[in-house]
This record gives C-alpha cells, structure tokens and sequence, in this order.
C-alpha cells in the first residue's frame, strides 16, 4: 500500500478515517500523509459541509446530498438536526452535550435536558419552545410584555402567566427550564379503578383466588351486574394492576394470581409474525415440496455467501443437495442484490435443464430480487426460517470447508475466476462419507450424461 492509493481514497470518500479503513491503514498515519501532501483535512472537511448545504438549500434530496458529498447518512441526518461534532462529543441545539469518552449527557449551564416528547408541539395555543425562547430574547432588550405579546399574537396576560410562573429566584427566566416545568405540570393522570378498596377490587380478587382469568371476571362482571356501570373494568385494566404490584415486590402473590406465574410481561411480537423481509412475496421452505427435502431429485441447490473483511467482499456458494457438488460465483464488485441476481443467473445457465431444480436460500438482503432470478432461470427460491441455518445444512458445512481456503477477515476480491474454479475442483475431488466414499465429481457426471 502506498500513500497514493490513500490520497486517492480520501480524494474520493472526504474522510480520513473512511479513507484510512478501506486502505487497512491508522488514521494517524493517514493525517501524517495528507500533511506532507499539503493537504488541510479540516479545510476540506469545511468545504464539505458548505457544500453540503447548498445542495440542500437547492433541495436535493439528503440521501443524495451526503451521496454527492462522500458523507455518511447519519453523518447527514445530524448536520440537518443541528447537532455539531466537537472534541469527541456530541452538543446538540438543546444544550444537551453527549461524551463519548464518559459515555453519559451533560448539560450546558443555561439549558436543561429535554425529552422528546416534550420538545413535540401540542397545539397552537400552547407556547411552544419557540415562543419561549423569543420571550427570554425579547425580554431581555427591556421589550414590555404587552410588546412582546403583541409580537407573538398572544394574550398579555399569557406573556404575564408564564414569566411570573417559570421565572427564577434570581428573577432570571430560562425558556428550556420553563419548558420542561411546563411539560412535567401537563399531566393530570388519575387512579386506577383498582386501586382503591371498592366492591369492584373485591369482586376480581375473589375471582384470581379461584383461579378465573382477567376475560372471565370481566364478562362475569356484565352477568351478575347487568345495570351497575360502575361494575365494568376490561381485562388490559386487570393486568396492568397485577403487573404494577409484581413491580412493587408482589411477586407471590402474582404468580398465584395468575396461572402463567409470569411477573413480567411476555411480548407478543415473534420471528413469526415480524413484517415481511422482501416486497416480493417469500415460499417459505415448509412449502417445499417433499421430493426436495429428501433428496431423492437432483437438481436442486443450496445457496449463501461468505464475506470477507467488514463484509466489503463476498463470493456466493452453490451446492447441490443429492451430489454435495459445489460451484462458486465469482463477485468482484459490490454484493448487492442485483450483483448477487446476475452471478447467480450466469452460474445456473451452465447448467442443463434437468438440474435446475430449485434453489434454497436465507432471507439475507442479497436475495431480494429473487423474483427476477426466478423468472431468468425457471427456479424457483424457498427461504429459511430466521437463524435457522441447519436447514442449508450442505451448504453452512461447505462454508466451514471453504473457510479453509478463504479465511474470515480477509479480502475476498483478491480471488478470481481461476482460483475459485480450483477451489471448487478441490473440494469436488474429496471422497464423502455421505456418498458412500463416492466424490462430488463422479456423482455430479453420473448425473449429466444420465439425461
């Protein structure tokens, strides 16, 4: 590595650190080389952020403002948000200033901390942070609260309320501690309706001694007090007392209230019922038809990729479920979807018609377009369940194999064609256990001069 390629890199991403990772090199070398380039990295970075801005100002989109600029989204979505970057710390518009080094939020001396619900207008009539803090700016140029309300469109005695209301020992009046005093008066939350000793506390206590569900008491509740509509609660009310109390320490008593024994809550969202991985619609792997799950058809593969460092590289794996015989896709660029769909597409036409059966994937990002696969190959893809790799059982074996050869943590682009090609001979040549001492090789030329 030279310290052009660097410069090239930094040319091309504006970043030190950026440019050092793709390198492999420390940034602090990276600043020594752009140094005896004469090269101002703070300049640059500057005029970066200048540019950045026009583009927004003229309204491209922030995606492709960062994408023009070689900044990173996020980098991005905090310039826009006003958070500025200093010393290792994050000092954001409120006041508020996030250490890294200490890894906790610190306050400036004249703001207080502000959640964002708080910071989330309410509604017109409400002073918002805005109008708050025009009363500290006007206020302080010795403006009378009549001005000051008539600049703001409010009612005096609103300006009158909130200055005598929010205003501090030292007859200061500091818009974020207001506001936030504003936020915490807000809330007028009342008792629950089982909290204090009723017939209606009664009743459902009765009813968890023998063991009834929170639904039963509750439709119980409407049989026997048809016409008393103080008799009513709904069964989220029920759960949410007992699960008050097991916070309180209640623990037994819960578990014998009710028949989980649970004192926690138990989230009802599951891998199953998680938003679909694709806009394409998945076949699931236990739709797959049963001549494929026991391997009586060849044809049909298995697939996955294995990266390389920062998974900047990658190259895809094949393997055919009947023969264990293995073909590598060459990726010498990105692995994105479309990357991946092409190698595929190219690897697969090799092959005869009566071997391209199916193919069985993970739900990996790199297989969204498997709809345009589909349609190119005539084969249809079938996707495993979520961390669930034992059901490509060949294929995660043969990346243990290829591991070997393509060890993690290395860069993958180094290997072309050719040496892949070997890589997969090599493998094709081992005798298996599974095929009765036979080889990949020989099972998978059995079948291509069969048909």
């Amino acid at each position: 590595m030279t310290s052009a390629q660097f410069l090239e890199a930094f040319e091309r991403l504006g970043k030190v650190s950026l440019a050092a990772r793709e390198v492999g090199l420390h940034p602090a070398s990276g600043y020594k080389w752009l140094i005896d380039a004469g090269i101002d990295a703070k300049k640059r970075g500057r005029a970066r952020r200048t540019e950045y801005f026009r583009l927004r100002e003229c309204g491209v989109t922030r995606a492709d403002a960062a994408r023009q600029t070689g900044l990173n989204i996020r980098t991005a979505v905090d310039w826009d948000q006003g958070i500025q970057h200093a010393a290792n710390r994050r000092v954001y518009p409120d006041g508020r200033i996030l250490d890294y080094n200490k890894t906790v939020t610190t306050l400036s001396d004249s703001h207080v901390r502000l959640t964002s619900a708080q910071l989330k207008p309410i509604h017109a009539r409400f002073l918002s942070l805005l109008d708050r803090e025009a009363i500290r700016d006007l206020s302080g140029t010795g403006m009378s609260i009549r001005s000051i309300a008539t600049t703001l469109h409010r009612a005096p005695s609103t300006i009158s309320r909130e200055i005598l209301r929010n205003r501090r020992s030292n007859l200061s009046y500091l818009p974020y501690a207001a506001h936030r005093a504003a936020a915490e008066r807000r809330p007028r939350p009342r008792a629950g309706k089982l909290v204090e000793q009723t017939r209606l506390r009664g009743f459902v206590q009765e009813k968890l001694r023998i063991y009834w569900s929170p639904e039963q008491i509750c439709h119980a509740l409407i049989k026997e007090y048809p016409d008393d509509q103080e008799m009513r609660v709904v069964p989220e009310t029920i759960y949410q007392a007992l699960y008050l109390q097991a916070r309180g320490g209640l623990r037994r008593e819960v578990q014998a209230a009710l028949r989980t024994g649970r004192t926690r809550r138990k989230p009802q969202k599951t891998d199953q019922a998680r938003r679909p991985r694709f806009r394409d619609p998945m076949v699931m792997i236990a739709d797959r038809p049963p001549e494929i799950e026991d391997r009586a058809i060849p044809g049909h593969w298995e697939g996955d990729l294995i990266t390389g460092t920062m998974n900047k590289s990658a190259i895809a794996t094949l393997v055919e479920r009947k023969t264990r015989y293995v073909m590598l896709v060459h990726l010498p660029g990105a692995h994105t979807a479309e990357a991946v769909r092409d190698g595929l597409v190219a690897t697969i036409a090799t092959l005869p018609a009566h071997l391209r059966g199916s193919l069985t994937w993970d739900q990996g990002s790199e297989m969204s377009t498997h709809k345009s696969f589909t349609t190119a190959t005539d084969m249809p893809v079938y996707f495993c369940d979520p961390a669930s790799p034992w059901q490509r059982g060949s294929n995660e074996n043969t990346n243990e194999l290829l591991r070997q050869y393509f060890p993690k943590g290395t860069d993958l682009t180094v290997h072309g064609p050719e040496d892949l090609e070997h890589v997969a001979q090599e493998l094709n040549g081992r005798p298996r256990k599974t095929l009765d001492w036979a080889t990949p090789a020989e099972q998978f030329r059995d079948l291509l001069i069969s048909t």
